[in-house]
């Protein structure tokens, strides 16, 4: 029996009895990070690294949860479980599991740029490694932040110049700060939309620190608007909250605008290449870095990334699990299927 295995509630150690990022409520429950695919409410127990406990206590409410540092060895009947900086938000963890010498490493989301907000990546060398595949084609290949965050700011300037408002959209977790702490306040004032400017209420609670914001109001007049930046959810564009903001010009951020039709979905006029998760350059050397013969293809193109992998010589293979990668960023409008088929389209 190997040390994890996979069934239809999540990833699952017999040996200790627990799950790691379980889909279906389980007595207990090893949590990677706060983004909603990977941390659902429903568990008796949760165990996850102290920096991202206080966006899961926010986002699930009043549940029993521990918390460790990185590194932080925790045995459970003989098993061995750390966790690891996995670089995608602030808080999100590998979780390494061994026994007698079996060593696996759940990576849930990570990516290999330090994005000088999340604790940088760090690779853990294992047998068994569980992957993602967000973006596992070689079409995706990542712009370094800085050049990205200098064409968002340079498209602000120029729509301050003609007196309008900008409107940048991110996911309220992880993506939204990451843009806020890029952004060049010189320009103007950021304004954020309320679910993004509760993230940032219990991030800066916890010491992380983000730039000033004004949080979007029915009160503020929208002539207050001109010549700022708001940033705001993917999921607020075509709604009305919207309209307060007249002739504005949106801009999406997303490693998904790589792909031709994506930014029109969006309804964006800019869209910029940035994820928070690996490229096809980094997801390989990723998996290099951990050194392990056997992977484990959880989510994304898992068919095709796992093909490729096996055709280098390693042991891996598809799984299919409930995990959405940035299609639970973007929150689109119509169903996961058909964007799923809307973006194989695209990257044709």
């Amino acid at each position: 029996m190997p040390l994890l295995t996979f069934n239809e509630c999540g990833i699952y150690c017999e040996r200790a009895d627990v799950y790691i990022d379980p889909w279906k409520p389980v007595d207990r429950a090893l949590i990677t990070h706060g983004h909603a695919d990977h941390s659902r409410w429903g568990n008796k127990y949760y165990l996850c690294t102290r920096t991202a406990a206080p966006v899961i206590r926010y986002r699930l409410g009043d549940i029993k949860l521990e918390t460790v540092e990185f590194g932080e060895v925790k045995t459970i009947n003989g098993v061995k479980f750390s966790f690891h900086p996995a670089g995608h938000i602030v808080g999100s963890a590998q979780i390494r599991v061994e026994y007698k010498g079996e060593i696996w490493v759940a990576s849930g989301d990570y990516k290999l740029e330090d994005d000088g907000l999340s604790e940088a990546y760090q690779p853990v060398k294992c047998q068994h490694f569980i992957t993602e595949s967000t973006f596992g084609l070689p079409v995706y290949r990542w712009t370094p932040q800085e050049e990205v965050m200098a064409d968002i700011n340079d498209w602000w300037r120029q729509i301050a110049s003609e007196g309008r408002t900008a409107i940048l959209t991110g996911y309220a977790l992880g993506k939204a700060q990451r843009l806020l702490n890029g952004l060049d306040t010189s320009i103007g004032k950021i304004y954020t939309h309320g679910a993004i400017e509760n993230t940032n209420e219990v991030m800066r609670r916890q010491g992380v620190k983000l730039p000033a914001t004004t949080r979007v109001t029915r009160e503020i007049n929208k002539k207050e608007y001109l010549g700022n930046i708001v940033v705001a959810t993917p999921g607020a564009i075509g709604q009305p909250w919207v309209k307060k903001f007249g002739n504005a010009s949106i801009g999406a951020a997303s490693g998904w605008m790589t792909l031709r039709g994506a930014r029109r979905r969006r309804g964006a006029d800019r869209g910029f290449v940035l994820s928070d998760h690996c490229d096809w350059p980094s997801l390989l050397e990723a998996i290099d870095l951990t050194g392990a013969d056997n992977v484990y293809v959880t989510h994304g193109y898992t068919a095709i990334f796992s093909k490729y992998l096996r055709e280098q010589g390693l042991n891996a293979v598809e799984l299919h699990t409930e995990y959405e990668g940035e299609l639970a960023e973007i929150e689109t409008k119509g169903n996961a299927e058909t964007e799923k088929e809307n973006l194989a389209a695209d990257a044709e």
